[in-house]
């Protein structure tokens, strides 16, 4: 059996640990493609983010992080209003094109929270309530109160706000339909998708 091959999360917040890290995997699993993870920055927010991301590019041109240098890059941030492409392009021009590591970015489209929401069926499968999301608006907070008072509205204690559900609402999602309604969470997929599939992983066999 071969052996997993190695993921590097570099995301802004808990919320995007909680949910992309299990959705990575899932994703991984579905492809046939196993994997190890591992979280290099998961507080601060953006600048955090990609100065983490930055840092550790650095490190791996020196050698510092040896053969163990992983074989796919997942930089998460929120879009906050911009479109998420244009979020995405900000990553990629971090990236070193010197180095041979894949990157996968993930922008949520205007937050991470509208990606526990997308696909309100499984969403009260796995908290007991269905949200209404309405019209896509950028609101600062809008989903991280709708996705905080649907836990509430289930019964749940008001702990963590939801993100306490991610990996279960990972498993659950539909991606199909939570892609037709969030095309960032759309992209993020088909992108980690194409990536898994590639031949050539750096330092590891296909």
């Amino acid at each position: 059996m071969s052996e997993p091959r190695p993921i590097e999360f570099f995301v802004e917040d808990e919320a995007h640990r909680h949910l992309l890290v299990p959705l990575v995997k899932r994703v991984a699993g579905e492809a046939g493609v196993r994997v190890s993870t591992r979280v290099r920055n998961a507080r601060g927010g953006h600048a955090a983010a990609i100065g983490a991301f930055k840092q550790y590019q650095m490190l791996v041109a020196k050698g510092v992080v040896g053969p163990s240098a992983p074989s796919l890059l997942v930089v998460a941030i929120d879009a906050n209003c911009s479109s998420f492409a244009k979020t995405a392009e900000k990553i990629r021009r971090e990236k070193h094109e010197t180095l041979p590591q894949k990157l996968v970015t993930a922008c949520p489209d205007p937050h991470i929270e509208r990606w526990y929401l997308a696909d309100p069926q499984s969403f009260r499968t796995v908290v007991g309530t269905q949200p209404v999301l309405g019209p896509k608006k950028c609101t600062r907070g809008r989903y991280k109160q709708i996705l905080s008072r649907a836990i509430v509205d289930a019964g749940h204690p008001s702990t963590l706000g939801g993100v306490e559900f991610g990996s279960d609402l990972a498993n659950a999602m539909d991606l199909f339909r939570a892609g037709k309604n969030d095309s960032s969470l759309k992209a993020f997929v088909r992108d980690l998708r194409h990536a898994l599939r590639q031949k050539f992983w750096v330092g590891h066999n296909a």
